[in-house]
């Protein structure tokens, strides 16, 4: 009888180390974080942002190429010791997104506007790095584009 339970009790393991955002034969990953992060109390300036990545994407069926980030808005990033985006992993951005959503509703109106300067500058980073070729030869390393991507359409209302 103790083996028939242990037998049970193994084959519930993987299901528990999986994510309702993950699929079958994955474990939970670092892209169910960002799901995860998309649950929760949302900033208004960041769903118009994924609203608008999104639409342009359905619509175009594929990604518009946009301009790099200016060295004003690189400064921007390095103040608050951030990377770019295509040097940032998928758990630099999940805890960047953390703060950003927290600095959106800070008391500091200087954070709050930083805050949602960061998040465009993301949302820019993203539209360019998306349909270059950066995305096809990246390192696996640095893929913090695709946890930003998974925020953005979990947070979209399209």
């Amino acid at each position: 009888m103790e083996n028939s339970i242990l037998k049970d009790n193994n084959s519930l393991t993987p299901s528990i180390f999986r994510s309702v955002f993950s699929t079958e034969n994955e474990s939970f990953t670092s892209l169910s974080t960002a799901a995860l992060l998309a649950k929760s109390d949302v900033p208004y300036s960041h769903k118009k942002l994924a609203d608008n990545y999104v639409l342009i994407k359905k619509i175009y069926k594929f990604h518009v190429l946009q301009s790099r980030i200016s060295n004003q808005e690189v400064a921007l990033l390095k103040k608050y010791d951030l990377n770019v985006l295509e040097c940032s992993t998928i758990k630099q951005i999940n805890e960047e997104l953390s703060f950003l959503k927290k600095w959106s509703y800070s008391q500091n109106e200087e954070l709050r506007d930083d805050a949602d300067k960061i998040i465009e500058i993301r949302a820019k980073e993203l539209k360019y790095l998306a349909p270059s070729s950066y995305v096809n030869t990246s390192n696996e390393v640095y893929d913090g584009y695709r946890a930003l991507e998974k925020y953005f359409e979990e947070i979209s209302n399209l």
